[in-house]
């Protein structure tokens, strides 16, 4: 197993710190396949909650630019089969999982190292955080859902700005601006993550996963087509063990202990 990635079991929920300190946990090839095989095996595993973090001084500074420098290949580099075939399943994988993915940003996320974290459901930064579009500096453009991320979050001028002058981007503006759910002291960051984790993965996991997926089907839904899938969504978690557990709580004035089922 590669050590680029590494997973620590807390039971309902999985750690997963990114690897590579000294390169700022920047990815290459081994990374991409370790990572993505630690997502896989947390949902077959029926994990409820999953953490995501770096290692050393900061989060993830993208690609690690070594491994797609055109000065060292024989050819041009084919940087959309990059995306293709390694950026954009990671995203749809942090996307799609059935339950929910925090990321806590420990430093520095620039790049597809940024936009990795802005696929999770919820971000957490420290303070010292900075999150940089860096693609502009080498003439590239937001991968990794960057160019889709950043406008729904942060409106087409705000997009604009952070994309084409790649300045830093502060945790605590980051929370101002909507872009991130919360801006924490670096002491504090790992200790509120890890009690995040668990406190989702002790909830309503099925009714965690229908809200994430609603949420995301509203960013291309018309409002009638999204009263339909609040139906959907509403008629599947109604008939849950979860929401008959969460009722009888209520009415017992009790804590509840969901299953997520």
């Amino acid at each position: 197993m590669s050590d680029t990635v590494l997973s620590e079991d807390h039971g309902t929920w999985v750690e997963i710190t990114l690897n590579r300190p000294d390169r700022l946990n920047s990815f290459n090839d081994e990374m991409h396949g370790a990572l993505r095989a630690a997502l896989e095996t947390a949902r077959e595993d029926g994990k409820r909650a999953v953490l995501l973090t770096g290692a050393g001084r900061g989060f993830c500074a993208g690609q690690d630019l070594g491994d797609r420098d055109p000065s060292k290949m024989d050819g041009l580099p084919d940087l959309g089969h990059t995306v293709r075939t390694l950026w954009g399943p990671l995203v749809r994988l942090i996307r799609g999982m059935n339950c929910p993915v925090i990321c806590a940003v420990n430093g520095v996320a620039a790049g597809a190292g940024a936009n990795v974290a802005l696929a999770c459901d919820m971000v957490l930064a420290s303070e010292s955080a900075k999150f940089i579009q860096s693609f502009a500096k080498v003439g590239l453009i937001p991968d990794t859902g960057g160019s889709w991320h950043l406008p729904h979050l942060l409106g087409e001028a705000r997009a604009k700005g952070l994309a084409l002058t790649a300045e830093p981007l502060p945790a605590q503006k980051a929370e101002d601006w909507g872009l991130i759910w919360k801006c924490l002291p670096d002491d504090a960051l790992l200790a509120e993550a890890r009690a995040m984790a668990a406190r989702f993965a002790a909830g309503p996991t099925l009714g965690f996963a229908q809200t994430k997926a609603c949420i995301h089907a509203a960013a291309s839904n018309t409002l009638d087509d999204q009263l339909e899938r609040e139906a959907e969504a509403m008629k599947l978690c109604g008939e849950s063990a979860d929401y008959a557990e969460g009722v009888a709580a209520f009415l017992e004035k009790r804590a509840p202990r969901f299953r997520g089922t």
